[in-house]
């Protein structure tokens, strides 16, 4: 029994290095990343991305894909809050981690990077398919374009693509325009169209198509066009962030150090956008940006502060909550217009936009409908980039008691009149009969 209490004490202790930095709603940036690679080569190779990350105050642990040892949690708690695939050639992974421990990572709320290319193994296609993404059949496919390629030294070779198809929205890719366009070699993806939560950030050209580039085009390429995804984003309805992309390559120093020049224009870049494109969108995959909360969320009748059990029909009450956004250092005001909040009773009896004092509290004012039930005040904020938020507060409505009517009720001013003008008639007739002669 003492050894047992022993083993207990000293696990704990064993874990509380990593439960301290824990991904948690009060400070929601991910601190520990595992990072799994085919080579170690690759750490060298692409250090400026993983030193960018470090210098955000990221923990990165490199690991082999296939080492035995590795494991995403240890008695029941994650080690981890996010996880760095760099490992696109492997057939299985090593120790605990399989498939459904990658998807049961995500289904926990934290976050992945997957990077293909040409080798992407089976298990790599299938964490793929799961994340809503589907990668080239052909295992020899490329992206080629030959309008919308790099120039480069080697003559003929349109598998560089130079990209600057990107999604419009500065919560995910930052407020600072990317001049210089991306480079990119690799496999290219479709998104799953019955998955409405993935979406493209980098697509290719009109003119480029997947195929192998070192064989000739027998049948059509089953992808082509503006449908090809080169990187795309998904954000999980628990809030769990994952980046996807076909090139390993594009990580690379070489690519972030090169030029690029577009075919057929006349500018050439001095440094391609790759550093300045993967490292914004990585602040949006570690909720650096656009992860919002909600605090202090009241309801109460107007001129009033408590909040009460139940409402009376035709009461009026205020609503109010507010919202912050996390900017990676702390938690600043969230400014919107399109906040809006339900009184619901199997569907919505008020809907109203609430409106801020720039300070991050949203307030709106309303009459409880003239029906009673059980009502709840709901919030369903859902806008690109920025997490979901859904708030849910039930309370009863009640009706007037029989003694909290009014005593005359002025819709019914007519027929009270009709009542009393019959009542005087009746007297009249009754006296001018009687006492004529």
């Amino acid at each position: 029994m003492g050894k047992l209490w022993v083993i207990s004490i000293a696990s704990i202790f064993m874990l509380l290095p990593f439960l301290g930095n824990a991904f948690s709603p009060e400070s929601p940036t991910d601190r520990r990343v595992l990072v799994l690679l085919d080579d170690s080569a690759i750490k060298s190779s692409h250090s400026i991305y993983f030193n960018s990350l470090k210098s955000r105050g990221f923990d990165l642990e490199f690991k082999l894909a296939d080492d035995p040892k590795i494991a995403l949690q240890r008695y029941g708690q994650y080690l981890y809050d996010a996880l760095i695939l760099f490992c696109p050639s492997v057939e299985r992974f090593g120790g605990s981690i399989d498939l459904a421990a990658i998807l049961d990572f995500v289904d926990s709320g934290r976050d992945l990077i997957i990077a293909a290319d040409s080798s992407a193994s089976d298990l790599i296609r299938e964490v793929g398919i799961e994340c809503g993404v589907d990668f080239d059949e052909d295992p020899s496919a490329m992206v080629i374009d030959h309008i919308g390629y790099a120039v480069s030294e080697t003559e003929g070779d349109h598998t560089l693509i130079a990209s600057d198809d990107l999604i419009k929205s500065d919560v995910i890719l930052g407020s600072k325009r990317i001049e210089a366009p991306i480079l990119f070699r690799g496999i290219g993806h479709s998104l799953n169209p019955a998955n409405n939560l993935v979406l493209k950030v980098l697509s290719a050209s009109p003119s480029a198509y997947s195929a192998n580039p070192k064989s000739k085009l027998s049948t059509p390429p089953s992808l082509t066009g503006s449908a090809i995804s080169l990187v795309s984003i998904v954000q999980a309805r628990n809030n769990a962030r994952i980046l996807i992309t076909g090139s390993l390559s594009m990580f690379s120093n070489k690519f972030f150090r090169s030029g690029v020049q577009k075919a057929g224009e006349k500018t050439k870049h001095e440094k391609s956008g790759n550093e300045q494109f993967l490292t914004e969108i990585s602040k949006w995959v570690f909720h650096e940006r656009g992860h919002l909360k909600t605090v202090n969320v009241k309801h109460h009748k107007v001129g009033e502060t408590d909040e009460p059990a139940l409402y009376r029909i035709n009461d009026e009450l205020e609503y109010s909550v507010e919202i912050y956004e996390w900017s990676g250092k702390s938690w600043d005001p969230y400014v919107a217009n399109d906040v809006q909040v339900q009184f619901y009773m199997m569907s919505p009896y008020v809907l109203k936009t609430m409106s801020h004092n720039k300070k991050g509290l949203y307030s709106t004012s309303f009459k409880v409908p003239d029906v009673y039930g059980v009502f709840q005040f709901k919030v369903e904020y859902q806008k690109l980039g920025y997490t979901s938020l859904s708030l849910s507060k039930q309370i009863p409505v009640r009706p007037y008691r029989h003694n909290e009517y009014e005593r005359f009720i002025p819709a019914a001013y007519p027929y009270y009149g009709a009542a009393f003008s019959m009542m005087a008639g009746f007297f009249v007739f009754s006296f001018v009969h009687l006492y004529s002669k």
